[in-house]
Order: C-alpha cells, then structure tokens, then sequence
C-alpha cells in the first residue's frame, strides 16, 4: 500500500500592492480582492485547490502530459510584511513551495527584498508569477485566458479554453516596440534578482529547475499566464516535492490566528501533517510572558469543541469529525488560556514530558542568546523571529525579546541598559502599541514602532549610527589632536614674533592652540594661526600644506635643523587614547607610537 501523499502548501507573498490576492481570485474565479480594505490583505486566508479543479482551470496539464499524484494545493494568501512570510515548523519554512508575485512594471520593492531573504534562509523552492502585464501599454492578450470573473462553470463549459494561445507564443507575437519594453523589464529583474544571489529567466527557457528561479509573466486582470503558472506549480511539486510530501503519523499545525467571542477561543490555523480528529486533544506551545521574554513555558493541553475546516475554492468553514493535512482549520477549543499566533500545535497523547522538550527545542532556536542588546518586542512568533534574524544580519545584538506590547517592564530592563552601553538603550516593537505605565517612566530610553519591518529595520540602523556619533564626539572631546607635520624649510615667511613658516600634514590633523614638540622631545609653542591659500582655517587634515604661526620662537635658532613637528601630549592623555584607539585611525596609532618613543627617549617610563 502506498503512502498518503498531502497538499503542498503554497505561499503567496510579496509586496503589498503587486497583485497576490487577485492571482487567486483569478485562479478562485472570485473578487475577494475589491472587498479587502484598500485593496491589501488584511488577515492571512488560505484557499483549498483540489486536484480535479485544477485540471479543470488548466487544459494544459492534460495536454502536457505530467501524471499528478498530489491531491491539489492549499493556498495561502499572505499580508505583504515579513512575519507572515516567514510562517514556521519545527525543521524549516511551513511552506513547501512559495509564489512571489511581482509587478513587472515596479520590480523588487524593500518588501520584496524581505521576503527573498526568507525564502533563501528557510531554503523555500519558488517561483515568481511576473503580473500585471497588462499595464505594459499596448500589450496585445489573447481572448480566451481566465479572467477576472470568468466563473468556475463557465470555464468548464467553454471548449475553447482548450485551445487558448500558450504564453511564450502570445509573448513571442507581441509587435516589435512592445516587445522591447517587455525584454528590458525583464532583464533588469533578472539582473535584479542576481545580485540578491538567485539565477532566473523565463519558464521556458529552463531546461534544469533547480539550478534557476522560474518567472511566469501573467495578468491577473485578463488571466494571461495562468494556467502556465498552475503547470509550472504541478510539474514542480510533482517531480520535486513528492518525497517530502508523504503524510506523517501524527497531527501538526501551526496556530495563525486567535479571535475571542466572550469566552471562547476559536484558532484559524493550518494543518500541516497527520490526521487530526474533533475527539482528539492537542497541544498549544506557550511562551513564558510573566517575564517578558521568549522562553517556552507549559504546553496549553485543550480538548477541541468544534473542528471546521475550509472548503475548496470558498473562505467558508464546514464542520468535520476528521481532517488529513494539508488544510485550513477553524477550532473552538476549550481552554480559556491566552493563545500567541504563530505557536505550534501537536496531537496529545498524554505525552507532556516528549512534547516539551519538542516546544522547548523550537522555542529556544529563536530567543536570543547575547548577552548584551537591545529589547524587541512583536505581534507573533514568526514575526519575532523574522525580525531577529534581520537584526543578527545587521550586526544589532538582542538581548531580550518577547511577544505583546511595550510594557513597563521592558522600559526597566533599557534603563539597566543604559547604565551599561547607551547604544541598547532601545526598545523595538513590531505591530505593536506601548503601555500607557511604560510611557510615563520611558524619560530617555528610545522606543522605535512600526508596522512595515524593513522601516523598523531602517530607523533602528539610523538611531543606532546617531547616537554611536553622539558617543564618539563626547569620547573625543577629552582627547586631544594628533598630528606628525613635515616642516618644508622653503617657505619660512617670517623667522621670530611669530614664526611662519609652511609645514606639510603627514599623519593625522591640526587646529590652532595646538601644542608642539619636534622629534628629539623638545617644547615648541602652540599654534596660533593655520593658513591655506592666504586663507585662515580652523582645522588643517592630512596631506594638506599649509602656513602656520608660532609665537615666542626663533626659526632660525629652534628650528632650523628640526624635520618633524609632533603634538605635544601629557603620560595621561597619552593613556586615554590607549583606552580610545577604537576611535583612532591607523596613522594616528602610527602618531602616538612615534610620540611615545620620543618621549621615553628623556623618561623611559613615560606613559606605562
């Protein structure tokens, strides 16, 4: 007997506007999209797609001849931020194939970039529907292609959808000067997507798919492109996937949704894996919040009340006594604890012990292991650990982070990291508001919020490269100014009250009121005056030559033999800079080991 093969799950993500929901209505034959406020998924929504639907849709899986044993598609249909691509079970991304839809007139947005980083990280196989090629102007569409409101039936009656024109000739037939802008489009994502380290073209020039990304232009408009986009999702999982798809033994899901009415929990979630049943129990990971941080605690152990799961082709929920994964779930449960979205659930079998070393192990691959940072704070599970995965490419530590809103005690834990490096004294929070407690202690801890991750990203990055300036100016105001000068003997203007004389800048700056010693140790006086081009300045920089006025020295007696000019430093400033040379360049270390072998030369001890 074989196994039991399950639905792929396929991920719709992308930029907020590039089109992922009207690809499904197209595919639905529905118009969810127009009634979404502002035209942007609001909540995540899945779509079962049998496998008879789809051979119904798509003529061109018959014709090609791919023999399918997977049972259809679940669909899910993300908002555009990144939490909600980087959905998670335990071992990778929950998502066995993902679609990356893409306005080939607008290209990769920073959205885009996000969602690429975590389909590479969590090793997602996917290719990108190339929409709305209907805005290029003067594309020519054939007119038997699945549009918009074409309904389910119509489709199925209408024999000539059997012959509709394949894309490549539609793409291939489109006069001269529309063609052109198509291929420019075309290249520069290529060239796009390159540099973010993938190799792509279009579907039919790959004779290998796993060494390239598949594009598959399309109009979810006039439908163009669609059904090539459910061959390119057939032949895919069928040929690559298979293995992976095989249904396990026991009942896993991830939580994406709580709604409460009264008392009642009710969870949209996805089943992933195994075979769940309304006499079954499961078990709910729970995070450790009572000290606002992401440690696993108990697993919430619940008796389901109702079970529902979705219907094909419908956002509506049928009541069921059994389900197999892959699919859409609703729950009534019975327990009345707080629920996080994002956790994982599994069947109970009276097994607590197993099951919390199982939660434990997922939980604690995400929290943070520094110890030192800044404290996050996120609406979820994935969200929280997107964020901390962009933070550790940023080279930002994380010392503490959690689910839920700013609260009190996170304002307490900054302060403690304030005392310790002002840089961590910050909190950023993900899709989250800040307690009203926490804004009335905050006084100087910076709290960055945003709803759109790669902002946050961003603004953090900029806070954090401010305040670093603010520290080093205030940490270079007790150092004083390096130089080694090159005096040029050829330009001595005047020789007494004051000397001028030229000098070039080898190493490091100079500003008047400056101290001087030439190489042998010898006290020259301060710089009164800096000139460059007949012009005073404040400040003169390395390579620069410019004329300087020395008062109370005779150039002819003092410095006549003199080579170098150095800045005069005391033994303690000398070991202030030690403990600062993170902020000094290289030649300035040059500086300050020539300086304190000139000094050690008259006091062997100087400046240990």
């Amino acid at each position: 007997m074989k196994n039991k093969i399950r639905q792929p799950i396929v991920t719709v993500c992308g930029h907020v506007d590039h089109g992922k929901t009207s690809v499904l209505d197209c595919l639905r034959g529905s118009c969810i999209q127009e009634s979404e406020a502002g035209g942007i998924t609001q909540k995540i929504s899945f779509t079962s797609y049998p496998i008879s639907q789809l051979k119904t849709i798509c003529p061109l899986i018959e014709k090609s001849g791919i023999k399918l044993t997977i049972p259809g598609f679940l669909f899910i249909d993300t908002p555009g931020h990144l939490a909600f691509s980087n959905l998670r079970k335990r071992g990778g991304g929950l998502a066995d194939l993902a679609v990356l839809v893409l306005d080939i007139t607008e290209g990769i947005k920073p959205q885009t970039a996000e969602v690429l980083k975590i389909l590479k990280l969590n090793k997602t196989p996917f290719l990108i529907a190339l929409n709305k090629i209907d805005k290029i102007s003067g594309w020519r569409y054939p007119q038997h292609t699945i549009g918009d409101h074409v309904k389910q039936k119509e489709v199925e009656n209408n024999s000539s959808e059997k012959s509709k024109t394949p894309l490549q000739k539609s793409i291939e037939s489109q006069p001269q000067n529309i063609k052109q802008i198509f291929d420019e489009k075309y290249y520069s994502l290529i060239g796009s997507l390159n540099s973010y380290g993938f190799d792509a073209d279009l579907f039919y020039n790959i004779n290998d798919f796993t060494k390239k990304i598949a594009l598959i232009p399309c109009s979810a408009k006039t439908g163009e492109g669609i059904q090539e986009l459910i061959l390119m999702l057939c032949g895919l999982s069928q040929r690559y996937l298979t293995d992976k798809l095989t249904l396990g033994t026991e009942a896993k899901g991830i939580v994406l949704e709580i709604k409460k009415e009264k008392t009642t929990n009710y969870i949209e979630a996805i089943l992933y894996d195994g075979a769940l049943s309304k006499k079954n129990e499961i078990a709910i990971a729970g995070l450790g919040l009572e000290n606002n941080s992401a440690e696993c605690c108990e697993p919430i152990i619940t008796k389901i009340r109702v079970l529902e799961e979705i219907k094909p082709l419908s956002q509506k929920f049928r009541p069921v006594e059994n389900v197999s994964a892959s699919t859409g779930l609703r729950m009534q449960i019975v327990s009345k604890k707080n629920l996080l979205p994002g956790m994982p659930f599994i069947e109970y079998k009276g097994n607590k012990e197993e099951i919390k070393k199982i939660f434990k192990k997922e939980i604690s691959e995400i929290a943070p292991v520094q110890k030192q940072g800044i404290i996050v704070k996120t609406d979820s599970l994935g969200s929280l650990e997107a964020l901390l995965m962009i933070l550790k490419q940023s080279n930002i530590p994380v010392v503490k982070a959690g689910i839920g809103s700013v609260n009190k005690t996170d304002i307490i834990s900054a302060k403690a990291n304030f005392k310790i490096d002002k840089l961590n004294a910050l909190i950023v929070g993900f899709n989250v508001s800040v307690d009203q407690d926490a804004k009335e202690i905050r006084d100087n801890i910076k709290i960055l919020t945003d709803k759109v991750i790669y902002k946050l990203i961003e603004d953090t990055i900029e806070f954090r490269k401010q305040k670093q300036n603010e520290m080093e100016k205030q940490r270079l105001g007790g150092l004083t100014t390096l130089c080694k000068l090159k005096i040029l003997p050829q330009y001595v203007f005047r020789n007494t009250k004051p000397a001028i004389f030229g000098v070039n800048i080898e190493y490091g700056k100079i500003i008047p009121y400056l101290n001087l010693i030439d190489q042998s140790g010898e006290k020259i006086n301060k710089i009164k005056n800096i000139q460059s081009e007949n012009k005073s300045v404040e400040r003169a920089t390395e390579n620069m030559e410019v004329a300087i006025s020395v008062p109370g020295v005779n150039f002819e007696r003092q410095l006549k033999d003199a080579k170098f000019l150095y800045s005069d430093i005391s033994a303690s400033q000398f070991k202030n800079f030690k403990k600062n040379k993170d902020l000094l360049t290289n030649n300035e270390m040059k500086i300050l080991q020539e300086i304190a072998e000139i000094k050690r030369k008259q006091n062997s001890g100087w400046g240990i």
